[in-house]
């Protein structure tokens, strides 16, 4: 019965749906500017968050995931290290991204129980809870990426400490060629 149950859950896992990145000029909101290829895509619901994320959910917290997807078709490298990235809401109110490490912390405090007396043995594990967004998929999917060599693409996600806001957009500066030094032109990619 034990094994049946766990080839049932290895088969499930093979028919569910996998995280994929597309090519940056198949989603809908993308920008293209001096042969480079921007998109961006808020993953605002659960159902969104779910085939990234698995079990944890940014959303649930006050966490807007935002992916961003880079193809280089340019023949010069680009520095990224400098890039700033920025979500700006109708009423043009600019937030900055949060780091990746510290996004596990904004889900709150995990306060101690004080009730009853005390155990004076140490139980390990006893009273610990995990963090909710505390995984491996929030740092692991983050945009990381300090150089675009010519030809290749980047991604990852961005995270924003703010809930989805009709006709917002992302907006991305700073990227330069290595070569030349030269700031390429800002990107301003709407987000539904």
């Amino acid at each position: 019965m034990l094994l049946l149950s766990i080839a049932t859950g290895i088969c499930a896992d093979k028919d569910a749906p996998v995280f994929k990145i597309e090519p940056a000029a198949s989603y809908p909101h993308h920008q293209t500017i001096s042969k480079l290829t921007i998109a961006a895509d808020a993953y605002a619901t659960r159902e969104e968050t779910q085939l990234a994320f698995g079990k944890l959910d940014p959303s649930k917290y006050g966490i807007l995931p935002v992916l961003v997807v880079m193809e280089n078709d340019s023949g010069e490298s680009l520095k990224l290290s400098g890039m700033r990235v920025e979500y700006l809401r109708t009423d043009r109110r600019s937030i900055e991204p949060i780091p990746p490490d510290e996004v596990r912390y904004l889900s709150g405090v995990n306060r101690p129980k004080m009730t009853g007396t005390p155990s004076p043995l140490p139980i390990p594990g006893l009273g610990k809870k995990k963090d909710p967004l505390e995984g491996h998929e929030i740092e692991g999917r983050a945009f990381s990426a300090p150089m675009l060599p010519p030809g290749d693409s980047a991604s990852g996600f961005f995270y924003f400490n703010t809930a989805a806001h009709r006709d917002s957009m992302l907006y991305i500066r700073g990227i330069v060629e290595a070569a030349t030094g030269q700031e390429l032109f800002f990107f301003e990619i709407p987000l539904e």
